[in-house]
């Protein structure tokens, strides 16, 4: 079992800066791959960012790059969301995922059906 308590949620004007932070427990977190994935109102639970176990590579949605960057510290087996240069659009509900049993420590994954454990999610909102 791993639990995820995702932290850093918030209402921010537009061009601002929020950092999300989630905090796992329970498995080696080094082992695991990690996703951040947003759903709006009315839409599917997208992937914005993906690291692989050993961090050094990374995946991020084409509408959120060079504005979100992704990392891990797997001394404090954290996974942080840096969000910058905010925009209306990015407003969601945003989610921790973690994945155990990775093909490679240097694999990501896209997909929610891939991922086996989900934080309860926290709301971003980007007033214009």
């Amino acid at each position: 079992q791993v639990r995820l308590v995702e932290s850093g949620g918030g209402l921010v004007q537009a061009g601002g800066s929020l950092r999300l932070s989630c905090a796992a427990s329970g498995r080696t977190f080094r082992y695991l791959a990690m996703g951040w994935f947003r759903q709006a109102p009315g839409k599917e639970r997208e992937i914005v960012a993906a690291i692989s176990a050993s961090g050094g590579n990374t995946y991020y949605v084409e509408s959120v790059k060079g504005r979100f960057t992704i990392s891990r510290d797997d001394a404090r087996n954290t996974v942080s969301l840096q969000m910058n240069s905010l925009k209306p659009e990015d407003t969601a509900v945003y989610y921790c995922a973690a994945r155990t049993g990775t093909a490679s420590s240097k694999t990501y994954y896209l997909n929610p059906d891939e991922y086996d454990y989900w934080g309860q999610g926290t709301q971003v909102t980007v007033s214009s």
